[in-house]
């Protein structure tokens, strides 16, 4: 597994890596992450809008690349104010999706 942090402007502030993770999870992550926080909603739920005829069809090609596959959920505050967003790659996208989720 691959897991990136952001914050709520979108830099790096954290990553980890398990030894033996696929090296492109390491980019996916970052733009799940990204992705959650760019548009404030999780990864997964762009993926839905950006099917064929969908509204956001085709913007995982925008900001240098979308995620637009669960992973990615944006991290709240106690307010409920977004703080920034987790990204984590490397296994089933429900994996990446659950282990993200737990952190949220």
């Amino acid at each position: 597994m691959d897991i990136a942090v952001i914050d709520a402007g979108m830099n790096l502030t954290a990553f980890a890596r398990e030894d033996g993770a696929w090296l492109s999870s390491i980019d996916i992550a970052m733009k799940k992450a990204k992705t959650a926080r760019g548009f404030d909603m999780d990864s997964g739920e762009i993926g839905k809008l950006a099917q064929p005829g969908g509204p956001l069809y085709n913007i995982e090609h925008s900001n240098g690349g979308l995620i637009s596959f669960p992973g990615g959920v944006p991290l709240r505050n106690g307010d409920g104010e977004i703080i920034g967003a987790i990204g984590v790659s490397g296994s089933t996208v429900e994996h990446d999706h659950a282990g993200a989720a737990v952190v949220s």
